[in-house]
């Protein structure tokens, strides 16, 4: 596949890329009719739109796509969103809703189930550090394809927008009784090893989340859902 190219696995990948707008370039199917009726009883802003793209195909030739069948039969192909694209989104200066900072994430799906928890909260993007690949099938399958909602995109430290960085460490103030400022950074580190030693030097403020004494930690993605939620009811409406 061209590095270009995202795999959308399944018929909620493709809903929601050609919901924001995704440049889809293939859309197989093994059942056009029962595929169409799905999308006109859950989807129906992107029925007619999904009609007109959709191509029945055997079950062989989605298979080449995704050798991981999904129930639904559909895979697609679309456009990788552009570095560029996802730069400016991360970067304007009117921003004020916060960019989530993964710092050496270790599991794609917990990347993807944090795209999609930013798509649904709005929240401005997803940043990642390390080696992994956000834009890997993996995440995108975890994330039902809300890449296209948000801007996702790997940086370096060096590199990660403008704003004040809240941290979270178990070290940390408790995060509910820190109001979150606008254009704000919420960086999480893997569930192991914590933010790195280099983001923790770049914090504003070191943040904790409520937990019970002798629990060691929360999953990543349900950390940055209780950090985002705290940000809904404090930032900005």
């Amino acid at each position: 596949m061209a590095k270009d190219l995202v795999l959308l696995d399944g018929f909620h990948a493709l809903k929601h890329a050609l919901r924001f707008g995704a440049d889809v370039r293939t859309a197989l199917t093994t059942d056009k009719a029962a595929t169409e009726a799905l999308a006109r009883e859950l989807a129906p802003d992107i029925a007619d739109m999904l009609a007109k793209t959709l191509v029945e195909a055997p079950a062989q030739a989605l298979r080449e796509l995704a050798p991981r069948a999904h129930p639904t039969g559909v895979a697609a192909l679309a456009a990788r969103r552009s570095r560029a694209a996802n730069v400016h989104a991360l970067t304007r200066p009117e921003r004020t809703a916060p960019v989530v900072v993964l710092d050496q994430p270790r599991n794609l799906g917990n990347v993807g189930a944090v795209v999609r928890l930013a798509a649904g909260m709005a929240s401005a993007g997803v940043v990642t550090t390390g080696p992994l690949d956000p834009w890997h099938a993996n995440a995108v399958r975890g994330a039902a394809g809300l890449h296209y909602a948000t801007a996702v995109e790997r940086l370096e430290l060096g590199e990660l927008p403008d704003g004040p960085v809240y941290a979270l460490d178990p070290d940390g103030e408790d995060i509910r009784m820190v109001p979150v400022q606008e254009g704000a950074l919420l960086a999480f580190g893997s569930e192991r090893h914590g933010i790195s030693d280099e983001l923790r030097a770049k914090a504003t403020r070191l943040v904790a989340l409520p937990m019970r004494p002798q629990v060691s930690s929360y999953n990543l993605a349900t950390s940055v859902a209780m950090a985002l939620f705290h940000w809904s009811g404090t930032g900005p409406s």
